[in-house]
């Protein structure tokens, strides 16, 4: 069946965070940035197409109810059973389903997680540049200590330093290793090999493995997507993160789900996040997306993998001296712009107000080392992407 991911559906005037531009502009823009009808925002990992239809169908069927009451995943088998379909069918992983708990996004659940099972001032390992959102995570909310192993940047590609990741979970007082699994912003989709090598390594040392997988349905064609749940032998020190949030374009409804093998850890998880259910509209979308929304989602990943070559090619040719890898999963580009010899300040300048675009600086998911870098999200239609391409490249040819 085709869909149509080159229609331009207009989201001003519908709550959007990347759409409604001022109020969100000092928590994730900064200064130096203007906002009109004619700015054009890619700086959300948010995408600008319509859901599947048989998703929003379902939806349509709630709404069309009239009543919205109380609901829980105890009343509705195919809750559980669609989310572990989906594994067994998707990445040949089996999931018990008693392993399976909702969440209402990655990031309570991951901050719960930290609560529960550290103490403030412990330490928490993350691998930058990486999603922005830990690093507040860790400070400011859950009172914990960032403990920075850097991803080594060879040439675009980011390998693990395993030497500096064993010395930091060796260090006494660091109790967890948060996993961005495929790696956002650098698009690495890890093999087995070293989601294995991860492993060891926190079960040797007794750290807790969180595993935030919520790009897991988003690769590029010949990747897959390995859930850390089948890459150890044993996973007893793991949780894992995941939704359909990214994949269906669902943020909104805030429907993720925790994947917890062993017994007492998941009890001890699951009685700190407390009684928490979805709304009938998430319920339902999320029996949807993975019982019927599976066509849906190959057709996607082939229409982004079209937008991050273009992408990538529209570069060499109108400013080669851009450096960018193509990404292995996500819809996110990281781009260098540190060749051309600006500051941080005049390349968000350029961008964010010249060319009227919004991506996402550097330092947002780097604060160390993430200068002269910007994140791009290509997830809309290509008239769309094209004309911020072409406006970014007159605002550089300008200097």
């Amino acid at each position: 069946m085709p869909y149509d991911f080159d229609r331009i559906i207009d989201r001003r005037r519908t709550y959007s965070i990347k759409w409604e531009g001022p109020a969100y502009v000092p928590a994730i823009i900064g200064p130096n940035t203007r906002w009109n009808h004619e700015t054009i925002p890619m700086m959300v990992a948010d995408m600008d197409f319509a859901c599947p239809p048989a998703l929003i169908a379902a939806m349509r069927r709630v709404a069309d109810h009239g009543i919205y009451g109380y609901t829980s995943i105890a009343v509705e088998p195919r809750y559980l059973q669609a989310i572990a379909d989906w594994y067994q069918r998707r990445y040949d992983t089996e999931l018990r389903k008693r392993w399976i708990a909702y969440a209402d996004g990655s990031i309570t659940a991951i901050r719960c997680a930290l609560e529960t099972f550290t103490n403030p001032g412990d330490g928490v390992i993350i691998m930058p540049p990486v999603y922005g959102h830990f690093w507040d995570l860790i400070q400011d909310d859950a009172r914990r200590r960032v403990v920075a192993s850097r991803l080594i940047n060879d040439k675009g590609y980011y390998r693990v330093d395993w030497e500096d990741f064993e010395k930091k979970c060796a260090a006494p007082g660091n109790r967890v290793f948060i996993l961005c699994s495929p790696a956002n912003p650098v698009g690495r989709v890890w093999t087995a090999e070293e989601l294995a090598r991860m492993g060891e390594i926190c079960r040797k040392y007794r750290l807790l493995l969180i595993a935030d997988e919520i790009h897991s349905d988003i690769v590029r064609q010949g990747m897959v997507h390995i859930p850390i749940l089948k890459a150890l032998d044993d996973p007893s020190n793991s949780i894992l993160i995941s939704g359909i949030n990214k994949s269906f374009n669902l943020a909104g409804l805030r429907c993720s789900q925790v994947i917890i093998p062993d017994a007492q850890l998941r009890g001890v998880f699951t009685k700190a996040y407390g009684r928490r259910e979805p709304t009938p509209f998430a319920l339902a979308a999320l029996i949807a997306a993975y019982d019927e929304g599976e066509d849906w989602l190959d057709a996607l990943n082939a229409y982004l993998d079209r937008n991050i070559d273009f992408t990538l090619e529209f570069l060499r040719g109108q400013l080669p001296q851009v450096k960018v890898w193509r990404p292995e999963g996500t819809y996110m580009l990281w781009l260098d712009f540190n060749p051309l010899g600006l500051s941080d300040e005049e390349v968000h300048r350029k961008i964010y107000w010249d060319a009227n675009v919004w991506l996402q600086d550097g330092l947002v998911h780097d604060p160390d080392g993430g200068r002269g870098f910007q994140r791009i999200c290509v997830a809309l239609p290509r008239k769309m992407l094209e004309e911020a391409l072409v406006r970014i490249a007159g605002a550089f040819r300008r200097i």
